[in-house]
């Protein structure tokens, strides 16, 4: 049955049912980034920094909740992964721009919601579109003084004009790349272009590199985006391997300035196209990316180290981390010795977080720490002890053991710890 044969639901709650639940497949709506703004003292509405229901994590702890929906998930494209492609058997539904800022106000002031995260698909053209999202962020910008968060799902095919007006009014824009490779894309996605996508992303790029040197030299100049950009990656629904998707992702944040790159466990999806696997990949797949992802922007690893934890076959291993997939590999760098090594090398060690390593750096300027000290500051010891020297401890020969995987492996209950940090 074609989209145009079902008829849309017609209450805002019916609509609201099927747009919020057709959001719940793009994964970058993070709020890292943006603009402490508070309506206190003044007569604006909305803030970065109240309490609500919490959907998204900043970096610092916050909690920032976003009203996600889709203005519409009508679509012209016939993406073969996508639930609201133009052949799919779906119910439709749309919003209008007044209607989606009249919900985001209305969830705003019951504290549901802190910020909204407008997405959607291609009805008429693609700048028709766009406009529209543009229009949502307009109203609540400069008819209701809203200054709560909102990230804007930018469409490349758009005009050149429209996707940079976006970010005058957005915090956080994203652009999608959809999937690793452009092979991958050209088969599932073929309304799309790499190229075209690129060079949305670079315009991007310029725009909230040309505004932030702005703002250097002139109080008064406009804020363009001051949460950056974001994308999204599909991991499952093409052959691309892990060691491929890391490859992608460094190139995506050194070209384009990215604050986040965002992956997305392909989900098998009614009437799904011949051309898509049966069955979605393991979660954990997509939790290892994360973790490797956090390996290159946080601990100092470079892409070709991360795709070194990868198999023969490119795909991380699903019950261990990377980190320790590395250290196993590279156990010639080890142990480290936690009273004398520089920072970097500490961050290689399995189970010590960021904040664990900082933890430890400023403890030894006062003492010699023991195993006890490292202990205090790691989820699991036994993890840690294959790899570092302490004042009462060395590993002697357990850093060499054939079966040191199967001694320090956490149990499948544990797999979601982020390097114990």
């Amino acid at each position: 049955m074609s989209q145009t044969a079902i008829i849309a639901p017609k209450t805002i709650l019916e609509r609201l049912e099927i747009l919020a639940d057709a959001a719940k497949y793009d994964a970058s709506c993070a709020s890292s980034g943006t603009t402490k703004r508070s309506s206190a003292g003044g007569k604006g509405i909305g803030s970065t920094e109240g309490m609500g229901i919490c959907h998204a994590y900043a970096p610092d702890g916050r909690c920032i909740s976003l009203l996600k929906i889709l203005l519409t998930n009508h679509c012209v494209f016939d993406c073969h992964y996508c639930i609201n492609r133009k052949s799919s058997n779906t119910r439709r539904a749309r919003f209008t721009p007044q209607e989606v800022v009249d919900l985001t106000l209305s969830f705003y002031r019951r504290n549901y919601i802190e910020g909204l995260f407008l997405s959607s698909g291609i009805v008429k053209s693609s700048s028709n579109t766009m406009e529209q999202l543009i229009e949502v962020a307009r109203i609540l910008r400069e008819e209701h003084d809203f200054r709560g968060y909102i990230h804007l799902k930018t469409i490349p095919e758009a005009d050149p004009e429209l996707v940079a007006r976006a970010g005058l009014y957005a915090d956080r824009v994203s652009i999608n790349v959809e999937l690793p490779t452009v092979a991958g894309l050209t088969r599932l996605a073929p309304d799309k272009s790499a190229t075209q996508i690129e060079g949305a992303m670079t315009s991007l790029k310029d725009s909230i590199v040309e505004a932030k040197d702005a703002r250097k030299r002139f109080r008064n100049a406009p804020k363009f985006a001051p949460a950056g950009q974001s994308t999204q990656m599909i991991v499952g629904a093409d052959a691309a391997t892990d060691s491929d998707i890391v490859g992608r992702a460094s190139t995506l944040y050194g070209s384009f300035g990215l604050r986040r790159v965002y992956y997305s466990a392909f989900s098998p999806i009614p009437d799904a196209s011949a051309v898509l696997p049966l069955k979605r990949p393991p979660l954990m797949r997509e939790h290892r990316l994360y973790q490797s992802d956090w390996l290159m922007r946080f601990y100092g690893y470079a892409p070709h180290e991360v795709q070194q934890a990868a198999g023969a076959d490119g795909m991380l291993p699903l019950d261990i981390d990377p980190k320790l997939a590395w250290a196993l590999q590279f156990r010639g760098d080890f142990p480290v010795d936690v009273n004398r090594a520089p920072r970097e090398r500490l961050l290689r060690v399995p189970g010590l977080g960021v904040r664990a390593v900082n933890a430890l750096i400023a403890a030894r300027r006062q003492r010699r720490l023991h195993l006890a000290d490292v202990g205090k500051l790691t989820v699991s010891v036994a993890k840690v002890r294959p790899f570092i020297i302490a004042e009462d401890w060395r590993p002697l020969l357990l850093t060499d053991r054939a079966d040191l995987q199967a001694l320090i492996a956490p149990k499948r209950s544990e797999q979601l710890e982020l390097f114990a940090s």
